[in-house]
């Protein structure tokens, strides 16, 4: 975006020297378009304003709110893994050998500490039956819902002609862009 023209003051220095400009070269081919890739890039966002445009267009005619309902997809999932995660929970019974401290008088009436072995009994505090049925039954739902969302993208048609190729090279559509379009 700058030229940068270095002058080296030799003969400040050394009377016989002579002074030597040098241009610095541009690093990319398209640093005398300046001008013209920043219009470019205005051109290309207002593109990117149409295209989204034509897609909000298209999603206002979906039989569903596709924003919200893969938002809601995600949290249905998440609940899913919750409740298959306890649905897989078990009860238990462990028995720790010298995990458990106690204290006592001694026979000098000193309090003294002692270990001893502790029973562990894990119990499940819910329904798992009605849990594993609520998780199957959302697990259901978020399917749908995905499938859903699958047709609306799929299908959907977007009201939008795009100017350019998307496997096109940039300098190809620089230069038609230079060539043929203006904003």
């Amino acid at each position: 975006m700058t030229r940068v023209t270095t002058t080296y003051l030799r003969k400040k220095a050394c009377s016989e020297a002579e002074d030597e400009t040098v241009t610095e070269t541009p690093a990319t081919e398209y640093a005398g378009q300046i001008t013209e890739l920043t219009e470019f890039l205005l051109w290309l966002l207002g593109e990117r304003e149409k295209l989204f445009a034509a897609i909000r267009a298209a999603k206002s005619g979906l039989p569903l709110d596709i924003d919200s309902e893969t938002s809601l997809n995600a949290s249905r999932q998440e609940a899913v893994r919750v409740l298959k995660h306890m649905a897989d929970l078990r009860p238990n019974e462990v028995t720790v050998a010298n995990g458990g401290l106690g204290y006592r008088f001694n026979a000098d009436g000193n309090q003294v500490s002692y270990k001893c072995d502790i029973r562990k009994v894990t119990t499940i505090n819910f329904d798992r039956n009605a849990v594993k049925k609520r998780a199957a039954a959302l697990a259901r739902r978020a399917d749908e819902i995905s499938a859903e969302i699958d047709r609306c993208v799929v299908n959907a048609p977007v009201d939008y002609t795009p100017p350019f190729d998307v496997n096109d090279s940039f300098a190809d559509v620089f230069e038609a862009f230079t060539g043929q379009v203006r904003p």
